[in-house]
């Protein structure tokens, strides 16, 4: 068939159906590209994105992990929870603080502060005042204290009065004389009387002789009415009063104006308190004393103080206050103790900074406070220096410092300081800060380390020690100790290794017997330090053979007990702290005496010597 003729009409024919086709075939594949498309998007895509959102997803979770820490020591940072590696309380988590903080501040969670009983108070303004405690004795008013003479020379033919203590009322009669002198004198009355119409002036003399050896008017008298010469005539008192001394006997002759008793009217006594010197400042002629007596319980009595002693004894440091106390009944007896109060007030003072003693860290050259501050957020304490006025007993005058209105700390500062010398911020102990303590310290110290710590070459002006107050018992245990100590260094002055072992151990029972239990709170941190270094350095004095290792570490004993000692003092001893540069390697070390002339134990009758006080202790 030719192929023209085929063509021709199919094609013409079909034009229609074929355009139709196309169209379905265009849709079809239009729609097969945007399912694909669709597809894709929804498999590679979404996938994707959804990658990524995950992946930014996870970096801010990472980015937003957890710090933990603790609240006591917030210088512990761990990235998971777990126990405080210092103390082994649970960490909590950190809250972090973009804002611009004192490099120097402590901050502390309402949690740490509860845990270490941390209180704070506003500083006010007042007026300085405090009970002033006093002690003194009754004694008899020196005023109302006299001397009974005799007024004519004669023998003692009588006593009336014939034992201390006993009561005389004003002119009657004490004693009677036998005078030889007063029976001329009355012979003469006698003849002068009569004269007396043509002499009355020799009369005159006469009787005025008799009233110049203390006869009365009515005696003479009487003498002339009985034209009697009286050989023993009366000596009569002058005063009333309890006999206080007697000084005669009967049959003793006496010198006209020779006394013979002493007596004193105790209607009235003096109060003599001692102010020492550190009290002066308080006490003011008309302060109100109330006081009591050790024989009358229950009873008090009150005076206010009319003299002052101008003049410090030099024996004794004290100036006496007087009160002059109406004694009626008799019940203040002179040498009865009594205990007094004054509500004192600075004499001239104005207004001004009083702060607790609980708020004062004191290290002997420096004292220090704790001031609050607070936000919504967080607490912080930032150590201040003070300069402090007078003690007022339960609280401190500061003179420069503080401002009214502040908010400082008034207990619980020792936690407050521990964790500024954990965190290596200014501290009592490190003004300036430090590195901060990272973990607990068990002690495990190489014999350089503990030199540098306690310091055998480290000067006593370097050793800022707080004082306590402590239990009377606590003291003597520790002077038992010092006691013992002292013992054990005079052996080692004397270059004796098996006396000086034997008091080592000594000194180590006595460190025993101490009763840790009498000391609370900071005072018993405080005696816990380095007690495990000296312990050992006594354990190797009492067991080492050689003389210089005995030497070697009764080093590290020194230092350590002179701190203890200035923390809690020791009364009625007197301690030197001596040092000898050559001592130790020319590292210099130092001791303890009892005695200002140096005995040097290192080098014992080589260089018995060579060293110098450089401290003391009363």
């Amino acid at each position: 068939m030719p192929l023209g003729g085929f063509r021709g009409p199919d094609l013409e024919g079909s034009k229609p159906n074929i355009m139709n086709t196309n169209k379905k075939s265009i849709i079809i594949i239009g729609s097969a590209l945007v399912a694909g498309l669709l597809l894709g998007w929804l498999f590679f895509g979404g996938s994707d994105s959804e990658s990524t959102h995950d992946h930014e997803h996870t970096e801010a979770e990472a980015g937003e992990s957890t710090t933990w820490t603790c609240s006591m020591h917030p210088q512990i940072k761990q990235p998971e929870p777990g126990d405080c590696p210092i103390c082994g309380m649970d960490l909590i988590p950190l809250e972090e603080d973009e804002s611009e903080t004192d490099p120097r501040e402590i901050r502390m969670s309402p949690t740490a502060m509860q845990l270490a009983n941390i209180h704070s108070q506003t500083v006010t303004k007042g007026m300085a005042h405090k009970t002033v405690r006093l002690d003194g004795k009754v004694e008899a008013d020196e005023r109302q204290v006299n001397s009974q003479t005799s007024h004519v020379p004669g023998r003692i033919e009588k006593l009336t009065i014939n034992f201390t203590g006993q009561y005389v009322t004003k002119g009657s009669p004490i004693a009677y004389v036998y005078s030889p002198e007063l029976v001329t004198a009355q012979e003469e009355l006698f003849e002068a009387r009569e004269l007396k119409e043509t002499q009355p002036e020799l009369y005159r003399a006469s009787y005025e002789k008799l009233k110049n050896w203390k006869l009365t008017d009515a005696q003479i008298d009487k003498i002339l009415a009985s034209e009697e010469l009286k050989e023993q005539l009366p000596i009569l008192a002058d005063v009333s009063g309890y006999v206080t001394k007697k000084l005669v006997n009967l049959g003793d002759y006496v010198k006209r104006g020779e006394t013979i008793f002493k007596i004193a009217d105790l209607s009235t006594v003096w109060v003599l308190f001692d102010v020492y010197e550190s009290d002066i400042s308080w006490i003011n002629k008309g302060d109100e004393v109330t006081f009591t007596v050790a024989s009358l319980p229950g009873e008090t009595f009150s005076g206010k103080i009319s003299y002052i002693d101008p003049v410090i004894d030099a024996k004794t440091r004290v100036a006496k206050a007087r009160l002059e106390v109406n004694n009626p009944n008799l019940k203040l007896k002179p040498e009865m103790f009594v205990s007094g109060e004054v509500e004192a007030r600075l004499s001239g003072a104005e207004e001004g900074i009083v702060v607790p003693k609980s708020a004062v860290m004191w290290t002997g050259k420096r004292s220090v406070v704790y001031v609050k501050t607070s936000t919504e957020d967080n607490v912080s304490f930032v150590m201040r220096k003070v300069l402090l006025g007078h003690d007022l007993g339960n609280s401190y005058i500061v003179k420069e410092g503080l401002k009214a209105g502040e908010e400082i700390a008034v207990n619980g500062t020792f936690s407050i300081d521990a964790a500024a010398q954990l965190a290596g911020k200014p501290s009592m102990m490190s003004p300036e800060g430090g590195k901060p303590i990272t973990g607990h310290n068990h002690g495990n110290m190489t014999s350089e380390e503990m030199e540098n710590m306690e310091g055998s070459n480290l000067s006593a002006d370097d050793n800022e020690v707080p004082n306590y107050q402590v239990p009377q018992k606590f003291k003597k245990q520790l002077a038992a100790l010092f006691d013992q100590y002292i013992e054990m260094k005079d052996a080692l002055v004397e270059s004796d290794a098996r006396k000086s072992a034997n008091q080592a151990k000594k000194v180590i029972q006595a460190l025993n017997n101490i009763d840790m239990a009498l000391l609370k709170g900071d005072a018993h941190m405080f005696w816990m330090k380095n007690l495990d270094k000296m312990e050992s350095a006594l354990k190797t004095i009492s067991g080492a053979e050689d003389l210089e290792a005995k030497r070697d570490a009764f080093v590290i004993v020194g230092p350590i007990l002179f701190n203890k000692l200035k923390a809690f003092g020791l009364d009625g001893k007197t301690v030197y702290y001596q040092f000898c540069p050559m001592a130790n390697n020319d590292k210099g070390a130092y001791w303890l005496s009892t005695e200002e002339n140096i005995r040097n134990p290192y080098y014992g009758d080589m260089m018995l010597e060579c060293g110098e006080v450089k401290d003391k202790l009363k």
